[in-house]
């Protein structure tokens, strides 16, 4: 390899993996029919004049499988969360019990299954155009090396180690996608 051109493979790689792990918080918003404290992660409260996460105004908890409670501790901000989840476009229908909020998880439907499938392959699509990106990222400084030099040899072999950290990435996502995909689908 040449003396003077080094890539930096761990930027590449760590960049990769960051699609990776957002992907990875994508698909745990995606409802499956059993209740998860990361589904409630993208709703926002306007509290105290500013949105605020769910997390951030209450304890979000799941004490069984098809049920999320969220103890919300200031008691003004009760209808705020409350407004927040059925704003959310979640398709839970929250119930109160004081400052606790109870979110019944419904069975999911083979439509909409069906539609969450599709979902969690447009996210994985999006994770693939990302690493695809980044790929294109180290090629072009591989190139810009060729320009200032860099034998074909060293090219070759720098363009090979490249591709094997994008394919190595783009089957992570494969396997996450089909994993999700089984999970949604399983009644």
């Amino acid at each position: 390899m040449s003396e003077d051109f080094m890539l930096d493979t761990d930027d590449l790689d760590r960049r990769m993996k960051g699609a990776i792990a957002s992907l990875r918080t994508e698909f745990a918003s995606l409802r499956t029919g059993r209740g998860s404290a990361s589904m409630l992660e993208p709703v926002m409260v306007d509290a105290y004049g500013q949105l605020t996460p769910v997390n951030q105004v209450g304890t979000v908890n799941v004490p069984e499988p098809r049920m999320v409670t969220i103890n919300v501790w200031d008691k003004a901000l009760v209808g705020k969360v409350e407004k927040a989840i059925r704003e959310s476009g979640l398709g839970i229908n929250p119930q109160l019990n004081g400052t606790i909020i109870m979110l019944p998880i419904p069975e999911l439907n083979e439509e909409r299954r069906t539609q969450l499938t599709k979902v969690a392959g447009g996210y994985a699509e999006n994770a693939r155009v990302s690493i695809r990106n980044i790929r294109r990222d180290g090629m072009d400084q591989i190139k810009k090396a060729k320009a200032d030099g860099m034998s074909e040899d060293d090219q070759k072999i720098w363009e090979g180690e490249v591709q094997d950290l994008t394919n190595k990435q783009i089957k992570a996502i494969d396997d996450l996608l089909e994993t999700k995909q089984a999970e949604i689908m399983q009644v």
